[in-house]
């Protein structure tokens, strides 16, 4: 089994796979705080529970976007697990150029969602990962990355409207029936819901635009399944590309 490991700024996602197929998938709560030992005993016992034994990881592969918990994670693998992962950045073979005017500053996991969607769906194409942050990335006709658009978040924004006003309260993330809100928390459902889904829709249109030709668009993160299915584009969900990616880039470079 190997193990991908993708270090977000909100959860720390961990996928198990077997020949290329994906077994499971993990969450757990990013806390820059943890020590090695800590994080080891955590995917330990969460991994139990998917009844993978220490002896059935054979490897491991890292992308993260938090400095600090880069090599916290990389000796916590190493001390539950016995192997040394590889980590997602400068030197590793990706199979795709990166056209950008510092390519060393490329979020690892923008390359991992990049390079899942050329292999397994074919380029060019826009990819939108909805994490802590949206980001809407573009791949030319060859597969190479040239350039990306960072949007600030649907929780990141949902928690400043939130924090930032005196009557607003806290709410689940939703969809309402109707753009239309009748009371306070479906107002702002509508907002946060149908308000990032035009959005896209904007930037999708935007970005085809500036290509010069309608581009296909795959999607993936926690908050995809709650925002795209609300967009008027044809938008293909798929969850789990950037582990995806990340057992691409083990198979290129173990």
């Amino acid at each position: 089994m190997i193990l991908a490991i993708d270090i977000g700024n909100t959860n720390i996602v961990i996928g198990g796979f077997e020949c290329d197929t994906l077994k499971f998938v993990v969450r757990i709560a990013t806390n820059p705080s943890k020590t090695e030992d800590e994080y080891a005993t955590k995917i330990l016992n969460i991994l139990s529970v998917h009844n993978v034994n220490k002896s059935d990881v054979k490897g491991a592969i890292i992308s993260s976007v938090v400095p600090p918990l880069t090599s916290i994670m990389r000796k916590a693998i190493a001390f539950a697990y016995g192997t040394d992962a590889f980590l997602v950045g400068p030197g590793i073979k990706t199979g795709i150029n990166i056209h950008c005017d510092n390519p060393a500053s490329v979020g690892a996991d923008l390359i991992c969602a990049c390079v899942a969607a050329h292999n397994l769906y074919k380029s060019p194409a826009l990819v939108i990962d909805m994490g802590t942050a949206t980001k809407i990335m573009v791949l030319d006709k060859n597969g190479a990355f040239i350039g990306v658009s960072i949007i600030p978040g649907v929780s990141i924004a949902l928690k400043a409207l939130t924090q930032g006003t005196a009557q607003l309260p806290q709410i689940s993330l939703e969809a309402p029936k109707s753009v239309i809100g009748k009371n306070t928390a479906d107002c702002m459902r509508s907002g946060v819901v149908f308000g990032n889904a035009s959005m896209l829709d904007g930037m999708i249109d935007r970005f085809n635009d500036e290509m010069g030709e309608n581009l296909p668009v795959y999607a993936t993160g926690g908050l995809a399944p709650t925002i795209i299915p609300h967009c008027k584009h044809d938008i293909a969900i798929d969850e789990n590309l950037v582990l995806k990616g990340l057992n691409i880039l083990y198979n290129k470079n173990v």
